[in-house]
């Protein structure tokens, strides 16, 4: 996949966004509903003196579904130990992150989607009972071994919650979908920002940010991080309009915040393929990119915006994609 700055997957210089991330549930700026939800379970549960009970995060990328977790964790007053997915690739090694749990732990496995299932199997008993079967030994000489685990909350993540059997969703107790933020929010969410790092912005910038990046938090910051260096550079001690204005331009990342990608699949499909309707493994091949790149990155937010539609033959660009391209439009094409 290339490379893009308003990339909302999480990529090593985010740890960036660790430094900034808000610690309680109060400092969280937008998801209102899911925040009031969650401070009255965690209350519950510290009341109850019993560990909350299993989280599902879902949602977009860059959302803030990592942060929330640690917010939990924070608010619960506890540790939070950390895995992905795709990393445990045996029993033992799923083994191994349990054991290391002391009692009212959080245990957060982000894009838990991507788990395999026979791992599922052993969560299970460890979800539900707080204790795993794990067979030892080689076919014939095998044992069963059940060892007991401490009390614990697990926080799942991911942003695909189709992908995850029902068995396993089943065992959530609290299942919380993240939205899109809005552009009051996500101003909010900048103008914090540049307090925690002490670079000033002017309302006017901040809110031509908050225009620009895709209606998601991650990317938001990375504009600003990346607009801060422009005008470190430039000798400026604060960030205006004037100056936010050109580093976007020299980022092509335009008024919708779509960037060279975007532009790339909606000019594929209005010019090599009149608009569509065309599948999205052939738009996927015309510009080179991955088709999962495709359906988990560049379409959600153009589909959000009204630039193209899904229909049961493919992908259609619709009017706004044409004026957005200043392309000449078509209604005999649709």
């Amino acid at each position: 996949m290339k490379d893009r700055i308003i990339d909302a997957n999480m990529k090593e210089e985010d740890n960036f966004d660790l430094s900034i991330r808000p610690s309680t549930l109060a400092e969280y700026i937008g998801q209102k509903e899911i925040k009031e939800n969650l401070q009255i379970f965690i209350k519950a549960a510290l009341m109850r003196s019993e560990p909350l009970d299993h989280v599902l995060l879902y949602g977009p990328p860059g959302l803030g579904k990592t942060t929330l977790a640690h917010i939990i964790a924070n608010e619960l007053g506890t540790n939070i130990k950390t895995a992905s997915g795709p990393a445990i690739e045996k029993t033992g090694d799923l083994a191994a992150i349990l054991s290391t749990l002391e009692p009212g732990d959080v245990l957060f496995i982000d894009e838990i989607h991507r788990m395999p299932k026979f791992i599922e199997e052993v969560l299970y008993p460890a979800m539900e009972d707080f204790e795993i079967d794990l067979i030892l030994g080689t076919e014939g000489k095998s044992r069963n071994i059940k060892i007991d685990l401490p009390p614990f909350t697990l926080v799942g993540a991911t942003t695909r919650a189709g992908d995850i059997s029902s068995p396993l969703r089943d065992r959530f107790g609290i299942i919380s979908k993240l939205e899109y933020y809005k552009e009051e929010e996500l101003e909010g969410i900048i103008k914090r920002t540049s307090r925690v790092l002490d670079m000033p912005i002017e309302d006017d910038a901040a809110k031509e940010l908050s225009k620009r990046c895709r209606k998601t938090p991650r990317i938001a910051n990375r504009l600003f991080k990346r607009v801060r260096d422009f005008a470190l550079v430039a000798g400026e001690s604060c960030i205006t309009h004037e100056l936010t204005m050109d580093s976007l331009k020299r980022l092509k990342v335009d008024k919708y915040g779509l960037d060279n990608i975007d532009i790339e699949y909606l000019t594929s499909l209005i010019e090599k393929f009149n608009g569509g309707p065309v599948g999205v493994e052939t738009i996927a091949t015309s510009i080179g990119e991955e088709v999962s790149t495709i359906e988990d990155v560049v379409e959600p937010y153009l589909l959000q915006e009204g630039f193209i539609k899904r229909t049961p033959r493919g992908r259609v660009a619709t009017e706004k994609a044409y004026k957005h391209l200043k392309i000449s439009f078509n209604d005999t094409l649709f």
